[in-house]
C-alpha cells in the first residue's frame, strides 16, 4: 500500500481517487499549455483518460492542504505489464521549483514498484530536471530500441511537435531521451556507486543541445528539399 505524504506542512502527495476527479480538466489544460510554452511534446490526454487513471489507482496527485491542485503524474503499462511508464508529470506554475515534482515522481515510482514489481519502468523526456529525478531513482539512459515495441506506446507521441523526427528515423532518434529502471539489473548493481547525474549533467546538457541542433537541421533540410520528379511512362 502506498501511503499519502505531507510535504513541508503545505502539500499532500497521494494516490489519486474519486475525490480528485473534479481536477482532471484543469490538469489536462495545464499539460497542453506547458507543452506549447516549452515548444516540445507531451502526449495529449483527455480529462476522461485522466479520470480513468484516478479511478484505477494509477495516478499520483499533489494538492494543498485545502485541496487545490499542485501537481500530477500517472502510471501506464505496456506489453502486458512488462513495462511501466510514469508519465504526464506536471506541476502548477505557482509551485514549480518547490521540490514537489521530485516528491510526485518518487511516489509514482513507489506506486509502480508496488503494483508491478517485476516490470521495467521507462520514461521519455526532454527535461534535464526530470532526467535528474529519474537518475536519482535508479533510471539509466537507454536507446529508444530498448523501449516497448507496442504501437500503442508510440501512438502517444503523435501529438508531439517532434513526432516527424521520430517517425522519419524509424524510432531510432528523437529530441527526447529514453530512460529505464530495470529491477533485475538494479539488484545486481545496487552495491555499486550510482551514476552521479550532477557530476555529468553539464556534459549531458551539451550533448542534448548538440543532438537537438543536428536533428532539427536534418528535419529542416528534408522539408526544404524538392521531391524528385518521377519518370513518365513511355507509350
Amino acid at each position: 500500500m502506498v501511503n499519502h505524504e505531507v510535504v513541508n506542512d503545505q502539500f499532500i502527495v497521494q494516490v489519486a481517487n474519486e475525490n480528485h476527479l473534479r481536477l482532471a480538466e484543469t490538469i489536462c489544460k495545464e499539460m497542453e499549455q506547458s507543452a506549447k510554452a516549452r515548444g516540445t511534446g507531451i502526449a495529449k490526454r483527455s480529462p476522461i483518460y485522466v479520470m480513468e487513471k484516478m479511478l484505477e489507482g494509477k495516478a499520483i496527485i499533489a494538492t494543498t492542504l485545502s485541496g487545490e491542485w499542485v501537481g500530477f503524474c500517472y502510471v501506464e503499462t505496456w506489453d502486458h505489464g512488462k513495462f511501466v511508464a510514469n508519465s504526464g508529470l506536471i506541476v502548477h506554475p505557482e509551485h514549480r521549483k518547490s521540490g514537489i515534482a521530485t516528491r510526485i515522481k518518487a511516489k509514482a515510482f513507489e506506486l509502480s514498484r508496488t503494483r508491478f514489481p517485476e516490470a521495467k519502468i521507462i520514461g521519455l523526456t526532454t527535461s534535464l530536471a526530470v532526467m535528474k529525478i529519474n537518475s536519482d531513482l535508479g533510471y539509466q539512459p537507454v536507446t529508444l530500441s530498448e523501449l516497448p515495441a507496442d504501437e500503442a506506446f508510440w501512438k502517444g507521441c503523435q501529438t508531439c511537435v517532434n513526432y516527424d523526427i521520430l517517425s522519419r528515423t524509424n524510432r531510432k532518434h528523437c529530441l527526447c531521451t529514453g530512460m529505464l529502471y530495470d529491477p533485475e539489473e538494479h539488484k545486481k548493481t545496487e552495491k555499486n556507486e550510482k551514476w552521479n547525474f550532477l557530476k555529468e549533467s553539464k556534459l549531458y546538457e551539451r550533448w542534448m543541445r548538440l543532438k537537438e541542433r543536428i536533428l532539427l537541421r536534418l528535419h529542416l533540410h528534408d522539408r526544404q528539399r524538392k521531391p524528385e520528379r518521377e519518370l513518365e511512362p513511355v507509350h
